[in-house]
């Protein structure tokens, strides 16, 4: 019991600030990783199961019968669900995967704008297992696994300032990487069109369920993360709007 009145006092209790340069150089620091080729493909699982999980969330809000989700060793993944092959449930559940890590950012951001840094981690712990619940291939298991037990140190036995650290560079993450992503799913389906392969993108998709293009539908999901990231970043550096 007294385990479980601290981490509720931690997680209740918001924390300073960082200062701007922390929270700056931590941006920086997430550039690299999105500019380095190797650390993008490792970091990019994580915003996969932020995308899949988006995917599943919406799925169950519509109605629809979740069946699994996957991650890929090429950082891809792939939530099943049951219902409908058409239909507004299926079109929101299609859209819900690209914004997934960017309201995930904002929601962040907001908490870490008033210092719950330590809530924000709890958070994210809960939604990380609700993905493991719902794997379904041994290499998705074995990267929530991995993404779980980070999460776990970090929450249960890092210092304030490491915690606080590593709040603020997930959430850049997440914004940043959102648009990142949206970019390398246009890259792939100019590549398909090339290959006169199908175009199996979440873009491609939409098009097929609502007969409009599939470029329109990348024009709507950039446009989501950039205005995401706009304000996430907002209150990452201390404005309030």
């Amino acid at each position: 019991m007294d385990w479980l009145r601290e981490t509720w006092s931690d997680v209740t209790t918001p924390s300073a600030v960082p200062e701007t340069w922390v929270v700056v150089a931590t941006a920086a620091a997430v550039l690299v990783v999105l500019a380095v080729p190797v650390a993008w493909r490792v970091a990019r699982h994580a915003l996969t199961i932020v995308h899949e999980a988006g995917h599943a969330t919406v799925a169950v809000l519509v109605g629809r019968r979740l069946s699994g989700i996957r991650v890929h060793s090429d950082t891809s993944g792939l939530t099943l669900s049951r219902g409908r092959p058409r239909g507004p449930g299926m079109i929101a559940t299609a859209f819900a995967g690209y914004p997934a890590p960017t309201v995930v950012g904002v929601g962040a951001a907001w908490l870490l704008a008033r210092g719950y840094d330590v809530a924000l981690l709890w958070a994210l712990l809960v939604l990380v297992v609700g993905v493991l619940v719902g794997i379904r291939n041994w290499y998705g298991l074995w990267a929530v696994l991995v993404t779980l037990a980070v999460l776990v140190v970090v929450t249960g036995w890092a210092s304030a300032q490491v915690q606080a650290v590593f709040a603020y560079a997930v959430t850049w993450f997440f914004l940043l990487g959102a648009p990142r992503a949206v970019l390398e799913m246009q890259a792939g389906r100019r590549d398909a069109r090339r290959r006169r392969a199908r175009d199996t993108s979440d873009a491609g998709l939409l098009g097929g369920l609502t007969h409009l293009p599939g470029a329109f539908w990348v024009g709507v999901l950039a446009l989501v993360t950039v205005a995401g990231l706009a304000l996430g970043a907002l209150w990452l550096v201390g404005l309030q709007v």
